[in-house]
C-alpha cells in the first residue's frame, strides 16, 4: 500500500482545465458540453443531473425507443426537458455532429473499444463513468462517505448486508450503484444520506478516476467479463481500482490472496489499514470465525489479545435452509466494512438478523419426491457456480447460457464428485458438455436443445429423473441468461414456476 497519487483519465489524458474544478454539485457545470453514451438507468440519471445544472447534453443510444418501453419512457422525459436525443444505431458509431464535447459520460455496459468511445479516446476527450460523475456531484459540504464493494461474486449480497448493518446503527444509509439504484440518484437525494454502501462492477471501475472511498473491499477474483475487458489481467486491474485512494480500510479476502495483492499494490491515503476477512480463526487486523461466532480482531483496542463478538452463525443463517460458505464470507466482509465506519457489534448482529437475501440466491423453490430444488440463477459465472455447488453434497446441476468467454474446466473438475447428473441448456451448453466429458465422463448429461418458453419444464423433468431422494437439483448456470431470458431473475422465475408445476401447484 502506498500513498495516494493523481488519478488518470479513462479517456487517455490528464483531466485538466475546467473539469478539475467540477468536484461537487454546487460547482459551475453550466455550458459544459457533454455526450452521454447510453440511455439506460444510469445514463438517464446522468443526463438529467447534467441538464439540470445547465450543461449542454447530447444523449446517444443505439436502441430504437419504439421497441424498448423503458428506454422510450426515459427518452420521452428527457425530450420534454429539452435534452438533445440522438437515438438509433447510426448515432453510436461516431461523435455527434455539431458538438465539440468537453466530456463523455458513458454507461457501464459500453466497452472501451466501442467506436464512439474509441474516437473520444483518440481525440483526448475525457471519458467518465456515471460513478465518476456521481463522485464529482456530491455535496460541497459534508458529503456522505462511500463504502465501496466489488468482486467477481457476492457484491449485491454484501452491499445490501452492509446497508442493513448501517441502518441498524441508526444511520440514514442506502445501497446504490450496480445494485440497482444509480449512485447518482443516491448522491443527489433531497434528503441526504449519512453514508452510502456502493456496489461497483468492473465496468464501472474501469471508468472511475478520482473516487476516494472511506473504506473498500474486493470480495474475490475469478475470470469474468473477459470479453469486455479484453483479458483477465485487465479485468483484475479494473477490480483493483476499488482500493484506489481509500481513506481508512482496504478489506480483502484471506482465502483469495489475489485480493490482498491488490491492496498491496493500491495507492491509498496515509494511515489506511489492510483488513482481512476469513472463514477461519482471525489473525491480527482480521474478522473471522471462532467456533460459531463472528469475531473482530481488527477494530478493537486490545486486538492483540482479544476480539469482539459480532454475531453467531445462526444470526447469519437466518431463514436459509443451508449456510453456504460464500454467504458467510459476504457477511464477514460486510461486517469488516461496517466496523471500519464505527458500527457497534450489536448493530452488526441486528443488521444480519434482519437481513433477507435477494431472490435467486440459493433460494429453495420446492421439494418433489424428497428432492430439493434450489434456485441460484444469480450464479452467472463459473466462480459463483463453484461456490454454489460446494454448498451441497449430491447435486443434479442445471447449467448453461452465455459463458462470456469464461472457462469451465476447473469448475467441472472440482465439482465432479458431487454431481449426480447434469442438465444443460442455453447457447454455450456444448462447451460445458465438453468439459464434463473430459473431467466427469461417468456423470449422466442431458442436453436440452429447446430455447422456447417450455424449455424449463423439460429441464426440471430431466433433473427430477436423474435425482435421488435427498439430492438437490441446483440451478447454478455458470453463465449469463440473455440468450434465452431477459435477465437472471426471469430465468430463476421460470425454474421456480416449472418446479411448482411439477409439484402440482399452480405456480406463478
Amino acid at each position: 500500500m502506498s500513498s495516494s497519487a493523481g488519478a488518470h483519465n479513462g479517456g487517455g489524458r490528464q483531466v485538466g482545465g475546467r473539469l478539475d474544478g467540477l468536484t461537487n454539485a454546487s460547482a459551475d457545470w453550466s455550458g459544459l458540453r457533454v455526450v452521454v453514451a447510453g440511455l439506460g438507468v444510469s445514463g438517464f440519471a446522468a443526463a438529467d443531473a447534467l441538464h439540470e445544472r445547465g450543461a449542454r447534453v447530447v444523449v446517444v443510444d443505439g436502441a430504437d425507443p419504439a421497441s424498448n418501453v423503458p428506454l422510450g419512457e426515459r427518452a420521452r422525459i428527457l425530450d420534454i426537458l429539452g435534452v438533445d436525443l440522438r437515438l438509433g444505431p447510426d448515432h453510436v458509431t461516431r461523435m455527434p455532429e455539431g458538438l465539440a464535447p468537453d466530456l463523455v459520460v458513458t454507461s457501464p455496459g459500453w466497452r472501451p473499444d466501442q467506436p464512439l468511445l474509441a474516437q473520444a479516446a483518440r481525440a483526448g476527450i475525457p471519458i467518465w463513468g456515471e460513478v465518476e460523475l456521481a463522485w464529482r456531484m456530491r455535496q460541497a459540504v459534508g458529503p456522505a462517505p462511500w463504502l465501496t464493494i466489488t468482486g467477481t461474486n457476492g457484491k449485491t449480497t454484501t452491499v445490501t448486508m452492509l446497508a442493513s448493518m448501517l441502518r441498524a446503527a441508526g444511520l440514514r444509509a442506502t445501497a446504490a450503484g450496480n445494485v440497482g439504484t444509480p449512485i447518482l440518484e443516491a448522491v443527489l437525494h433531497p434528503e441526504p444520506y449519512d453514508v452510502i454502501a456502493v456496489e461497483l462492477s468492473s465496468f464501472q471501475l474501469h471508468w472511475s478516476q478520482s473516487v476516494a472511498p472511506y473504506a473498500s473491499a474486493c470480495l474475490n477474483l475469478a475470470p469474468d467479463h473477459v470479453d469486455w475487458h479484453g483479458s483477465y489481467e485487465e479485468y483484475v486491474r479494473a477490480k483493483g481500482k476499488v482500493y484506489a485512494h481509500t481513506q481508512v480500510a482496504c478489506v480483502y479476502n484471506v482465502q483469495d490472496p489475489a485480493t490482498e495483492q491488490l491492496v498491496m499494490d493500491a495507492e491509498v491515503e496515509e494511515g489506511c489499514r489492510a483488513i482481512g476477512f476469513t472463514l477461519g480463526t482471525p489473525g491480527l487486523s482480521m474478522v473471522g470465525v471462532v467456533d460459531d461466532i463472528l469475531a473482530d480482531r481488527a477494530f478493537v483496542e486490545q486486538r492483540k489479545t482479544s476480539a469482539a463478538e459480532l454475531a453467531t452463525l445462526a444470526d447469519v443463517k437466518g431463514a436459509l435452509a443451508t449456510l453456504p460458505p460464500h454467504y458467510l464470507a459476504n457477511a464477514l466482509a460486510a461486517a469488516a466494512l461496517a466496523r471500519s465506519y464505527g458500527v457497534p457489534p450489536q448493530a452488526v448482529r441486528d443488521g444480519l438478523k434482519g437481513y433477507s437475501p435477494g431472490p435467486h440466491r440459493i433460494a429453495d423453490v420446492g421439494s418433489v419426491d424428497g428432492v430439493r430444488f434450489v434456485d441460484d440463477s444469480k450464479a452467472t459465472n463459473p466462480h459463483a457456480a463453484a461456490a454454489s455447488l460446494a454448498s451441497f453434497e449430491h447435486v443434479v446441476w442445471v447449467a448453461g447460457g452465455l459463458l462470456k468467454g469464461a472457462e469451465v474446466d476447473d469448475l467441472v473438475r472440482d465439482a465432479a464428485e458431487r454431481l449426480r447428473g447434469v442438465v444443460l441448456l442455453g447457447a454455450d451448453r456444448a462447451r460445458i458438455a465438453e468439459a464434463l466429458a473430459r473431467h466427469a465422463p461417468d456423470v449422466p448429461v442431458v442436453d436440452v436443445e429447446s430455447t422456447d418458453t417450455g424449455a424449463m419444464d423439460q429441464v426440471v423433468a430431466h433433473a427430477a429423473a436423474l435425482a435421488q431422494p435427498g439430492d438437490v437439483v441446483l440451478l447454478a448456470p455458470a453463465a449469463a441468461s440473455m440468450d434465452m431470458f431477459p435477465n437472471y431473475g426471469a430465468r430463476g422465475d421460470a425454474f421456480a414456476a416449472a418446479v411448482a408445476r411439477r409439484a402440482g401447484s399452480p405456480g406463478e
